[in-house]
């Protein structure tokens, strides 16, 4: 059976990873020069390793990844950085119950409070009726009203923007349900780790096309047509791991009530620029600092480098300065020179001196990365089957409710296999 993948990002790679060792023909076709999707990497001169365009780590309990990883020898550290939130031009640590009765900018009271909510939310296994409610419309009386409106409600609009009162309480959970103290990530890189599950599917057998654009997906008695910017090939079965807006956009022949079902999914996209530095710039030895002031022009600043050795970077410190966007707003559409002028008096509250650290930086942009999760979204998640025989969907909108990422990537791929296979 001849299988096409479209999209080499970690869901079409698991996929073709489990079909072929099962003894399938497995094509996968992939617009990038790289395998890895929105955690594809790139490497400067006298880097050991490569670095994501778009900032990436596992948790300890992202178990998919974790045992494919394994499976393949590949290599995965497991490291405790230092969270931090950023309030009033202060940096405080805030990652951990002992952190949190230490942080002086809340009452005593108010701190129990919000450490009680969380921690109801962090063991509370069941999801779905938190999925029926906004999570603006819970969470300042259940945190707290000082703490909501200090720590998360900022990070909750910058993040989302004009959706966050759309957003559903799940979408909190969440990343409170799964957050782990310690984070792992593989040695040498994502793209690493992806480059050596792409050599083993085509050790296997399959074959994997880099710059190739889909630019149509027909079917009918003969199979599915694949038709790319370099020809045109006939397969038994295809799965499509882009976001709907492109699926809709290569197979125009969908009947009408799939497409309005699948157009109703929205989502925002991601910038990062990355500043290469000779100094650290959260001196702190925070990796994860969120900023916790509303309108403030960056949504996070990740420090790479304090979760990963700079050695493996030329001993270069690496920092994301990292938003989510529409894809059509006019930030999204800056320059990197643009970029780094509107953040600059901004980061320089936080480090007055980091210009005269800065060896370059680099502008990232993917233009979905953050699906909109409003209230009982499992009711708008589209089955993996479509209206076209033998033509399976397996993308970043169907991850609920866990937060999207490389796991759950995985988790999606080896589904996908899986039903194909059975």
């Amino acid at each position: 059976m001849k299988i096409a993948i479209i999209g080499a990002g970690f869901t079409g790679l698991s996929a073709a990873y489990r079909l072929v060792n099962q003894g399938y023909d497995v094509t996968i076709f992939e617009k990038d020069a790289q395998p890895g999707g929105l955690a594809v990497g790139y490497q400067e001169k006298g880097w050991e390793w490569t670095l994501e365009k778009h900032y990436h780590h596992w948790f300890t309990n992202d178990k998919f990844v974790l045992n494919l990883a394994k499976e393949i020898g590949q290599e995965i550290l497991t490291l405790t950085p230092k969270t931090s939130v950023y309030i009033d031009n202060e940096i405080y640590q805030l990652d951990s119950p002992k952190a949190l009765l230490k942080f002086s900018k809340l009452t005593f009271a108010e701190r129990i409070q919000m450490g009680a909510a969380l921690a109801a939310l962090r063991y509370n296994p069941f999801w779905q009726p938190l999925e029926k409610v906004q999570a603006t419309a819970v969470l300042p009386k259940a945190i707290g009203e000082r703490a909501w409106n200090m720590i998360w409600e900022p990070q909750l609009v910058n993040k989302m923007g004009s959706f966050a009162d759309e957003m559903s309480l799940v979408f909190f959970w969440a990343r409170v349900y799964k957050r782990t103290t310690s984070l792992a990530y593989p040695a040498g890189g994502y793209l690493s780790f992806a480059q050596k599950l792409a050599k083993h599917i085509t050790k296997k057998g399959g074959k994997i096309h880099f710059d190739t654009e889909i630019i149509s997906l027909t079917d009918d008695e003969k199979g599915i047509t694949i038709k790319t910017n370099k020809k045109s090939q006939i397969f038994d079965k295809t799965i499509v791991t882009t976001p709907s807006f492109l699926f809709l956009k290569i197979a125009p022949q969908l009947p009408d009530i799939y497409k309005n079902r699948l157009k109703k999914l929205r989502g925002i996209g991601a910038t990062d620029l990355v500043l290469r530095l000779k100094k650290p710039f959260l001196t702190d030895q925070t990796y994860w600092l969120s900023i916790c002031k509303k309108g403030a022009p960056v949504m996070v600043v990740v420090e790479h480098t304090n979760l990963i050795d700079p050695a493996h970077y030329h001993n270069e410190h690496i920092v994301y300065l990292g938003n989510y966007l529409p894809h059509d707003s006019k930030t999204f559409q800056m320059t990197k020179e643009e970029k780094l002028q509107l953040f600059d008096p901004f980061l320089k509250r936080i480090n007055p001196e980091y210009k005269k650290n800065l060896i370059d930086y680099e502008l990232f942009k993917a233009p979905f990365a953050q699906p909109i999760v409003p209230t009982n979204y499992s009711k708008m998640i589209p089955a993996m089957t479509t209206p076209l025989p033998n033509v399976y969907l397996a993308n970043i909108e169907q991850v609920y409710p866990w937060d999207r990422g490389t796991n759950y990537a995985v988790e999606l791929g080896e589904k996908a296999a899986k039903m194909i296979n059975e």
